[in-house]
């Protein structure tokens, strides 16, 4: 678990870092990719979060 817990505190890390590069971009292509990216690496660690809440219930599918 300790490695899930790794991962999700890197995907956590990355996404606040891609968040920062879109709020200081200047162009518009770069804010949205940089938003997207973001939001998706957001997602990822919840579901890796999820996974092993799941796991720790022993409810996994």
């Amino acid at each position: 678990m300790k490695d899930y817990q790794a991962q999700v505190e890197k995907l956590r890390r990355d996404a606040a870092e891609c968040a920062l590069i879109r709020d200081l971009a200047t162009d518009k292509a770069k804010r949205d990719l940089f938003g997207r990216l973001a939001s998706h690496l957001t997602g990822l660690a919840e579901q890796v979060e999820m996974a092993m809440r799941a796991r720790k219930n022993g409810t996994e599918k």
